[in-house]
């Protein structure tokens, strides 16, 4: 079965100056999933962002979103996708009625004013349409902007950090309007700091470090790269020795040590190893436990060891 690729880049490079932004950015995003753009400050996502949306033209390399050529047919391009970027651009002085008619005017939407009640009904915001957006509140705002994104019905949004600084409740908001875009068949590109957001969104990952993707895949491939984090709190801290031979042998990486917690820490790939036989195994070399657990590793975990390895 062949796999239809919404955006495709290969070899994408940018400079500013001195500054080396991309370093031959290779991306495949499936049609009609999430891709969760992930990396530290400076890393090169929002230049990536930039490129992809013909805001800014690389140096070299090569890509097609919406199936057309970035560069050849960069008119193509724009009228396929939808951009929200990390700040709102509505207009403050409209109502959010009045933003999503001007939005859906400007691209020539037949329909236009049906198409903005849809919206405003979606997103929950049609009790707001007649109020100056200035009015609203951060996550209503950040829904509008989605909004008018979305007047052309893209085939490909790209969203980049559209969540920052946004209470949970707003931020769930958004989160389910990500899936019902999926859903309907529209393939998102989500730059964000939130690993749980990714986590909870993403069906793909792609860490940008230093101007390259330097891993991809699931994020469940993404955990199964540093394992379970495995650690018992003990009763007594002249066991604490005894603790970790029992994790080095169960394990087989070397433990670390919290003596103020009387706490043995830890990391095992061995998807085998339940907590049950932990504390049995503990038990069977006399050390008497307060506490042990088994945790699956989160995005954070995965990303602060990754970018560790490359910076080391």
């Amino acid at each position: 079965m062949t796999t239809t690729y919404a955006v495709l880049s290969e070899g994408l490079e940018k400079r500013f100056g001195e500054v080396h932004a991309l370093r031959g950015l290779d991306l495949a995003v499936t049609q009609g999933t999430v891709c969760g753009i992930l990396g530290p400050n400076g890393a090169g996502k929002t230049t990536a962002v930039r490129l992809l949306t013909t805001l800014l033209r690389p140096d070299a390399g090569s890509a097609r979103v919406a199936g057309h050529d970035l560069l050849r047919e960069a008119a193509a391009v724009r009228r396929r996708i939808g951009v929200t970027g990390q700040y709102a651009s509505v207009d403050g002085d409209l109502t959010g009625r009045e933003n999503l008619r001007l939005f859906a005017r400007l691209h020539r939407v037949r329909g236009w004013a049906e198409r903005a009640d849809e919206l405003l009904d979606r997103f929950g915001l049609a009790e707001a349409a007649d109020r100056p957006a200035a009015t609203y509140s951060g996550g209503m705002r950040r829904r509008l902007d989605l909004a008018a994104s979305l007047v052309r019905r893209p085939e490909v949004l790209f969203l980049d950090e559209p969540t920052t600084g946004l209470d949970p409740a707003s931020r769930n908001r958004i989160w389910d309007a990500v899936r019902e875009l999926t859903a309907d068949g529209t393939t998102v590109l989500l730059t964000t700091q939130y690993l749980e957001e990714a986590d909870r969104l993403a069906d793909d990952i792609a860490l940008v470090d230093r101007g390259r993707v330097a891993h991809t895949g699931s994020p469940a491939r993404f955990k199964a790269l540093i394992g379970a984090h495995v650690e018992v709190v003990v009763t007594d801290a002249d066991v604490m020795v005894k603790a970790a031979a029992v994790l080095d042998q169960l394990t087989g990486t070397e433990p670390s040590f919290d003596h103020e917690r009387r706490a043995v820490g830890a990391v095992t790939r061995d998807a085998t190893l339940t907590l049950p036989r932990l504390v049995r195994e503990l038990d069977a070399a006399g050390v008497s436990l307060l506490d042990a657990s088994l945790r699956p590793p989160t995005l954070d975990d995965v990303f602060l060891r990754l970018t560790e390895e490359r910076a080391a």
